[in-house]
């Protein structure tokens, strides 16, 4: 899965050929060749998917019976401080109340009526919500964070939408297959339950990430007004990890594993986060 980046090889620009920070488990930081190609060809890391497109005009049509205005009856003077709604780059409307829009697009997303790689920005401070759907847009997915507690799960804000009872199916499903293949839960059931979601490198810019689910159960606690004890003591093999930051309003998404920014060759290099 190679990416070639369409100019001279023997350009004296540097730019083009350093690694970006948007590229974090897109791009394969260390599968480049050496010498005139080097940085211009790159390779996809493990996880990474392109997106083959969707139909924007049902999204269109929904937010339209949830009350959005369409551009052509738009009255800037009337409102002058509406959300702009962009899909895929075109302006198609405004809404007056854009947190009850994007919490209701969002849902839709999560609960799989709507296509899992369509992307969803909200920028608040642009007063702007973009929306895209189209193809050739390299993604990633990440777990979910539970943003409010839901009574119907029980799962308390903060905490991951994978649960252990999720896992336990899956692991259930590796040793005993069922015979009906449409009984797997499978990949495709994780983003049905809303387990995981797809981020472009557009989504990621809004959402807050968190390493590893030991961070993000040591923040919820630490949020919680549990007392912690992050002291690594007389253990001289423990690994030092950095604090978490308490100033993080809250975490939207989890790392599945740090090493998915690799490809496929960096991945089997042995111990690729050591020394020696």
């Amino acid at each position: 899965r190679r990416t070639n980046t369409p100019m001279g090889r023997d350009g004296k620009l540097a730019k083009p050929r350093q690694l970006h920070n948007t590229h974090w488990g897109l791009v394969c930081p260390a599968e480049t060749p050496e010498g005139q190609a080097c940085g211009l060809v790159k390779n996809l890391s493990l996880r990474c998917y392109v997106s083959v497109g969707s139909p924007a005009e049902p999204l269109i049509d929904f937010m339209i019976n949830r009350g959005m205005e369409v551009i052509e009856e738009y009255e800037p003077l009337r409102y002058p401080h509406a959300t702009k709604i962009f899909v895929n780059g075109t302006w198609v409307g405004v809404h007056q109340d854009p947190k009850h829009l994007v919490n209701q697009v969002f849902d839709t997303r999560r609960k799989s009526y709507l296509q899992y790689e369509v992307s969803l920005i909200r920028d608040i401070r642009d007063q702007e919500f973009k929306i895209f759907s189209d193809a050739g847009r390299v993604m990633r997915p990440v777990f979910t964070v539970q943003q409010e507690d839901d009574a119907e799960t029980g799962l308390e804000k903060g905490q991951l939408v994978l649960t252990k009872d999720l896992v336990n199916k899956l692991a259930q499903e590796q040793a005993d297959p069922p015979d009906n293949p449409e009984m797997k839960i499978g990949w495709e059931g994780l983003i049905k339950a809303g387990a995981i979601e797809y981020l472009d490198a557009e989504e990621e810019e809004t959402s807050m990430i968190c390493m590893t689910p030991e961070d993000l159960e040591l923040y919820r606690l630490q949020k919680a007004g549990v007392a912690v004890d992050d002291d690594p003591g007389d253990d001289m093999n423990k690994r030092l990890k950095t604090k978490t930051n308490p100033t993080t309003h809250m975490y939207t998404h989890c790392e599945i594993h740090p090493s998915m920014i690799l490809g496929i060759c960096a991945s089997i290099i042995p111990f690729p986060d050591h020394y020696q």
